[in-house]
Parts: C-alpha cells; sequence; structure tokens
C-alpha cells in the first residue's frame, strides 16, 4: 500500500550551477531579513569529485529506497544538469508539497584533519514545524547515522547537532527540515568514504531508515 505522506529531498547545489553565475550570485532573502546568494556551486575533494554529484547520487538513492516503502518523494531538481533552484525557492517546493519531512543533502568543504558529519536545523524557530518536529528529525538522522557507524562532526556543532539561524532553505521552511552534511570533502578519511559507491550507499541506506523512522 502506497504512503500518503510525502517526502522532500533536496540535493544541495547543481550541476550546471558554475557555469551561470549571473544566475546563482543573484541575492535572494534569507528569511531572518537579510540576503544571501541564490545558491552557490558547493564545494569539492581534491581528487575533483564535486559536492553537487555526491548530493544528486545520494539523493537519488534515498529516494529510490523510500518509494520501494511505496513513499512518495520529491526531488527539488530533476537532475544533476541544471541551475539553482535558488535556496529560497528549495524551501517552497518543500512547503506547496505538504511534506512530512524535507531533509537537504550536503557534504561540507572544511579543513584536512576535520572530519565527521552533521545536522543542521533552523534556529532560533520561526514557526511550529521548526521547533519539535525539525529537531526531532534532525536527532533521528543523528541518532540513526550514529548507529550507522558514522562519526559526528569533530569541528563544528555539538554532538552532531548544528542549529544555525543563516540558512535559507531551513529559515523559509513551513515544514519539518533538516540539512546533513555528511562528511568533509577536504578530509581524505571523510573524502575516501563520500567518494565512494559503498559509503554512498551507506549514507543513503542511513538516511532513508531515519527518514522511516521519523514517519513512525
Amino acid at each position: 500500500m502506497a504512503d500518503e505522506r510525502v517526502v522532500v529531498l533536496d540535493p544541495g547545489h547543481n550541476g550546471g550551477n558554475g557555469a551561470h553565475p549571473e544566475v546563482i550570485n543573484r541575492a535572494v532573502a534569507d528569511g531572518r531579513g537579510n540576503a544571501k546568494p541564490c545558491n552557490t556551486t558547493g564545494t569539492s575533494a581534491t581528487s575533483g569529485y564535486s559536492e553537487h554529484e555526491f548530493n544528486w547520487e545520494v539523493a537519488a538513492l534515498v529516494r529510490d529506497a523510500l518509494a520501494a516503502r511505496g513513499i512518495r518523494v520529491v526531488l527539488t531538481r530533476p537532475d544533476d544538469a541544471g541551475v539553482g533552484p535558488c535556496i529560497d525557492e528549495r524551501a517552497a517546493i518543500g512547503n506547496r508539497s505538504g511534506a512530512a519531512a524535507v531533509v537537504s543533502i550536503h557534504a561540507d568543504g572544511a579543513a584536512a584533519g576535520a572530519h565527521g558529519f552533521h545536522v543542521a536545523y533552523s534556529s532560533p524557530p520561526l514557526n511550529p514545524a521548526q521547533e519539535e518536529p525539525s529537531v526531532r528529525l534532525a536527532t533521528m538522522l543523528r541518532d540513526t547515522m550514529v548507529g550507522s557507524g558514522f562519526t559526528t562532526s569533530t569541528y563544528v556543532g555539538s554532538g552532531g547537532l548544528n542549529p544555525r539561524a543563516d540558512l535559507a532553505g531551513l529559515n523559509f521552511s513551513q515544514r519539518p527540515t533538516a540539512l546533513v552534511e555528511c562528511g568533509n570533502m577536504r578530509d581524505p578519511g571523510d573524502a575516501a568514504l563520500l567518494e565512494s559507491p559503498e559509503g554512498r550507499i551507506r549514507f543513503a541506506d542511513s538516511i532513508a531508515a531515519a527518514i522511516v523512522a521519523y514517519l513512525g
């Protein structure tokens, strides 16, 4: 039986962003009275493996895992060859869908030696969905990833959780939303995991399991 609930997956950035600075550098509101660029190119590993490609590949695996359970999945972009959408529009996609959960998938670009994953959520909250529901979603993602053998971040947040006020995609969301930074692409240990097909399957399986557990 199909699950009537909707999950929105937001694979960060996009493959065409780098070729269109006039689009991604346009200022948009950040949800707290300030402005940010529409989007960015994201980071990459020293090998050249890009964050946008990692994000897309993991999101596709999570989509397939959830769809196999009858859950309807909406992606904020259809492939890894386009531009954008802007960060405010990504949140709007989740809001329009009435999503039961929105999970944004990323990888980080910190200094080598900093390693591990962390999960961000909007704080201080701007609406009820950003209160207990989003914190619970973020905590479920953190706990499931730890249970899957992933290490929490050594360089940002606390215990794998990172409340933030500066992420427009989280600030504009009116649905339970969290953002997973799966690891640091500039750290050799993290990069080896992020770049491997087996590693991406592990990330996707853990994220999908967390979403299913959150939906209950």
